[in-house]
Parts: C-alpha cells; sequence; structure tokens
C-alpha cells in the first residue's frame, strides 16, 4: 500500500481528496500545516499546497529536495505560468491548479508512483567507466577489481549514488544510515565512514563534502 501525505489547509478539500481515493492502493497521512510534517516520515508521494498558514510551500519544496526524491504533486489555486515554473524547477514532478478533476488527479498520482517505481529499479544497479555497483548481490567493483565494503559503508554509498548530484545533510544520511538509533551516533561516525569509502573505491573526486552541509556524489 502507497502511503501519500497531503500538505492541504482546507480540511473540507483534503478530506473530500482522501474519501475520493482513498482504495487498496493508497492509505492518507493528511497534514493542514507544514509543522505538522514529519521529515522522517515515510511518504511514497505527497500532495502539496502553496499557500499554506505557517509558510509558502516552494520554500518546503526546496527543503525537501535536500534530501529526498519522493514524488511531489503541487495542487494550488495559484494558476499563474510563473508559479508553475518554479514549482517544476525546484523539484516538483506534477502541478495541478484548483478547480481539479478528482479522475484527473488519480491518474497523475498514479503515474507519479510508476514513474518512480521504474526509477527506484534502476537504482539497484550503478555504472560508469570506473565503477560497478550491484548493491542487491553487495558487489562492488573499482576498475574490475572488486573490494569489500561494509554494510554502513553500503548504505553510505547506496543513498549517495541514488541521489546523485544532490547535497545530501549530515543529518539525512545519520537517520538514514544508522535507522536504530541515530540519537547515538557519535557526529564522527558519519565523517569516518565517508573517509574509509573514499579510501575504499578511490573516490575523492566522486565523494564531494559540502562544507557546513553534508555530502554529495558527482561525476
Amino acid at each position: 500500500m502507497k502511503q501519500i501525505t497531503i500538505i492541504e489547509d482546507n480540511k473540507a478539500l483534503s478530506d473530500g481528496i482522501v474519501l475520493a481515493l482513498k482504495s487498496e492502493e493508497y492509505s492518507f497521512r493528511q497534514c493542514h500545516t507544514l509543522k505538522e510534517f514529519d521529515f522522517k516520515e515515510k511518504a511514497d508521494l505527497i500532495i502539496l499546497d502553496i499557500n499554506l498558514p505557517d509558510g509558502n510551500g516552494f520554500t518546503f519544496l526546496r527543503r525537501l529536495r535536500q534530501s529526498s526524491s519522493v514524488p511531489v504533486i503541487i495542487l494550488t489555486a495559484n494558476d499563474l505560468e510563473t508559479d508553475e515554473v518554479m514549482g517544476l524547477e525546484l523539484g516538483a514532478d506534477d502541478y495541478i491548479t484548483k478547480p481539479f478533476s478528482l479522475m484527473v488527479l488519480r491518474a497523475r498520482i498514479h503515474k507519479a508512483l510508476q514513474k518512480q517505481e521504474q526509477h527506484d529499479k534502476s537504482d539497484h544497479t550503478y555504472s560508469d567507466e570506473i565503477y560497478t555497483f550491484r548493491f542487491d548481490e553487495m558487489v562492488f567493483s573499482v576498475g574490475g577489481r572488486q573490494v569489500e565494503l561494509s554494510k554502513t559503508e553500503q548504505k553510505l554509498l547506496r543513498l549517495l549514488v541514488q541521489n546523485s548530484g544532490q547535497t545530501l545533510t549530515r543529518e539525512y544520511l545519520v537517520d538514514r544510515i544508522w535507522t536504530d538509533g541515530s540519537e547515538y551516533v557519535d557526529e564522527n561516525a558519519l565523517s569516518v565512514t565517508v573517509g574509509r569509502l573514499r579510501r575504499k573505491l578511490n573516490a575523492a573526486g566522486y565523494i564531494q563534502t559540502i562544507y557546513g552541509i553534508g555530502y554529495a556524489w558527482r561525476k
């Protein structure tokens, strides 16, 4: 079952979407303000309004894209072309203006989730002229030479290459790697893991430090 989070301050509209689309395929979490959204909670898709009581949806989307590629459909009364362009440039997968058809919304949700599933399948393997990573088989090679990675190093590498080109914050990486108790992890643990991974893969030019923020995988 796919988890859909709706961030919409109009409770009647939010309830209407849930009532119309609730099925065996989807479950819903409703947020009426931005502060109700938990960045650590799993979501397979987000329906996002732009004008919210405690902030702007564009600002939220910019922050979300620093650490997540979850599909986002903007659902808003703003019908300006500039707003649509801004939303798509910030990483929204779709932009729907109110009033809207629930049949169209259902189709757009299905399309966005299908696209994400195809993307996720491609994330099991990474390959370029130097590296080949087969995560499901736990096989990692550099220039044809196989290297052994710890489970922690594998988690870090997978997060980085799945989000190639994006800066992932230190907080996001710690939460995703040490899922059983990130609050107890020494603040140097991530730096040590990054250093080991760079040495094993000879990847100093690929695993880049974004000072004061986190790390990124960039060719």
